[in-house]
């Protein structure tokens, strides 16, 4: 008995839990849970509040990062802008600079064709090598211009396209750039630009240089008797005057322009000589240093050989037309000659080296 009222004391009773007693449990329990909900949803709305505080700064911050933005690269475009302007001044002032040392080598050559006066040399009247009959030029003057300025000009433009071409194909272009007015001037204009500026001025110097000498020595051409038909102050003729040396003298001129009257006085040096030679030359070299193209390694001499033939033809021509002693031509050659080799080998440094473009192989063992 004192077991069983021991355990009785230590062991709990229970009430058996009716099915009122569980529905109440399970909405007390769902009661929870719904008051814990609400109180979720009753705490949210600060939540919220807090934060759309922080939003709020950080669309300030963001919108103020925007105007700091937009005023550096406004700042940037007006930087660009300036230096774009710098830049275009900078071209226009270069190639200003270039066309008035141009103007200053060419202005001479037209006041000389204008109005310059020769100087009066007297003759014999009996000297055979001024008796020659007047003819027209085998080479005329636009055919001159055509061989001296076209044929340099398109060689020029044609080879520095292909070189461009071959640069932008291999990424060996050169890294500078230039910029005008918003426009980026290819790589194969700038170098035309330059080849034919100094092709210019080396055609304008060689131009006044022949023009001083003609000039300052007055040199009668092969056909000075069928142009100027002299008499002299007596009214007598070279019929009269055999072997007497005539420095007074009027020219009848009959069938003569005036132009033809001046031009008579100025045999030396050949023009066209000078001319072609230098343009023909100049091409020749160009060729030489710049012409890279390894399909055949004749067709640059061939082509240097055809230049240097026109040269050679019209020269010669000036002697069979009898405008030119075979001296005047022999002068003029040189001059065109010797000029075409100092503006290359003096002022085409940047592309042109005399020693290099002839001897590549001395070059290259001196290199070693």
């Amino acid at each position: 008995m004192s077991n069983e009222s021991s355990a009785s004391e230590t062991t709990p009773l229970r009430r058996p839990e009716s099915p009122l007693s569980a529905d109440s449990s399970a909405n007390v329990a769902s009661g929870n849970n719904n008051n814990n909900h609400n109180n979720n949803k009753n705490a949210a709305p600060p939540a919220q509040i807090t934060l759309t505080i922080p939003s709020s700064s950080n669309d300030n911050n963001s919108t103020s990062s925007i105007e700091e933005r937009l005023q550096s690269n406004i700042q940037q475009q007006t930087q660009q802008n300036i230096t774009n302007m710098d830049t275009n001044k900078r071209i226009l002032c270069r190639v200003g600079l270039d066309i008035l040392i141009l103007l200053c080598v060419g202005f001479p050559i037209l006041l000389f064709y204008l109005l310059g006066d020769p100087y009066k040399r007297g003759f014999f009247c009996d000297d055979e090598s001024l008796m020659h009959p007047f003819k027209e030029s085998t080479v005329r003057n636009w055919m001159l211009y055509f061989i001296g300025m076209g044929l340099p000009l398109g060689t020029i433009l044609i080879v520095e396209v292909l070189l461009s071409r071959e640069a932008s194909a291999s990424g060996t272009g050169t890294p500078r750039r230039y910029i005008f007015m918003n426009y980026e001037i290819p790589d194969w204009m700038i170098e035309c630009y330059k080849k034919i500026g100094i092709f210019g001025f080396g055609a304008a110097v060689t131009q006044l240089t022949t023009d001083i000498a003609k000039y300052s020595i007055g040199r009668l051409r092969p056909h000075f008797f069928a142009v100027c038909q002299p008499v002299m102050p007596d009214g007598s003729t070279c019929e009269l005057n055999a072997g007497k040396y005539i420095t007074e003298f009027e020219c009848r001129g009959v069938g003569s322009t005036a132009r033809m009257l001046k031009e008579m006085r100025l045999s030396f040096p050949s023009g066209h000589s000078s001319f072609t030679f230098y343009t023909m030359v100049y091409v020749a070299l160009y060729l030489q240093a710049r012409m890279k193209w390894r399909g055949s390694k004749l067709l640059r001499h061939f082509l240097q050989f055809m230049f240097i033939m026109i040269a050679w033809y019209t020269a010669l021509s000036r002697v069979s037309d009898y405008k030119h002693h075979w001296s005047d031509v022999l002068a003029g050659s040189t001059i065109g000659a010797v000029s075409a080799l100092i503006v290359c080998n003096c002022l085409s440094k940047a592309w042109f080296n005399l020693q290099t473009a002839c001897w590549p192989s001395t070059e290259g063992k001196k290199a070693q």
